[in-house]
């Protein structure tokens, strides 16, 4: 079974990942695990909230909370009347990456979808700073969804590496298993400036191979130094649907999210990232 967590604000962004999650997985038998952790709303207005009134105010939000989940668990029901799917609500009083890693590590969940900005919603970045810190920290791989993205079904899928990591069984028989109903092509770049593979590096590509025995792949090679151009213009001349990126030291998923600001000139995604991450979890 899969295990699926959706962090929400209640805003449009974030409710248009809840419908690109449940599409995406209409074939497989999954649970999904809508949460929201409000105690940044509690903490919202300083200059009103006082020691006297904070306990109100938690009360007052909580059931907001509670009441907003309930709506939102009845427009996702309606959306997907989907038999293979059950649904669970989290309201907490937390941190949204506090309680995304509470929730990950207790439940063992496979994949967190989320979208890239939620109600504050900065044009000037690629993502929003809750998305980014779920993509830097949270241990488990993450879907981000941009905003306004129309689900389409992942028919064609960048993989960019330069298999100097090795790579998570558990995360990539979650890619294979996501892209097989839909016989996705997976395309594996490798950017460099050489094409030589060292014995590591043909090692990691191998066991790739090997893993993602499901789907039809493709190994691609651009020489180039310039990672986050090169991408970009793949993206753009190759139709592609999906991106899938591994976030470790030096990788070039790093590269991309550690950076304060994301702008057009670098990555401007407009397309689902997929983040594996490189940790050390229980094996499926």
């Amino acid at each position: 079974m899969r295990k699926i967590l959706i962090p929400t604000d209640f805003s449009d962004n974030a409710m248009n990942a809840i419908h690109y999650g449940v599409d995406l997985f209409k074939y497989e038998i999954s649970e999904f695990y809508f949460m929201h952790a409000y105690q940044d709303e509690i903490y919202a207005d300083e200059h009103t909230l006082t020691r006297e009134s904070l306990e109100e105010t938690k009360k007052e939000v909580s059931k907001r909370s509670h009441e907003q989940l309930q709506a939102l668990l009845i427009n996702v029901k309606k959306y997907s009347p989907n038999p293979k799917h059950k649904h669970h609500i989290i309201s907490s009083n937390s941190l949204l990456l506090d309680e995304a890693d509470k929730i990950v590590d207790e439940e063992n969940i496979d994949i967190v979808v989320m979208g890239t900005r939620g109600k504050t919603n900065d044009r000037n970045l690629t993502f929003g700073s809750h998305t980014l810190q779920v993509l830097k920290y949270v241990q488990c791989p993450v879907l981000a969804i941009p905003e306004n993205y129309k689900y389409t079904q992942p028919r064609h899928i960048l993989f960019p590496t330069n298999y100097m990591i090795p790579f998570k069984r558990r995360e990539l028989k979650l890619l294979c298993e996501m892209a097989a109903p839909y016989r996705a092509v997976i395309d594996m770049l490798y950017i460099s400036k050489t094409e030589k593979l060292s014995m590591r590096q043909e090692d990691n590509r191998d066991f790739v191979k090997e893993t993602l025995c499901k789907n039809t792949i493709n190994f691609k090679v651009a020489k180039s130094k310039d990672i986050l151009e090169t991408v970009y213009k793949y993206i753009k001349e190759n139709n592609i649907d999906m991106i899938v990126m591994v976030n470790t030291r030096h990788s070039f998923l790093e590269n991309i999210i550690f950076q304060s600001t994301i702008d057009e000139l670098s990555l401007n995604l407009n397309i689902p990232l997929l983040a594996l991450q490189n940790m050390k979890r229980d094996e499926l």
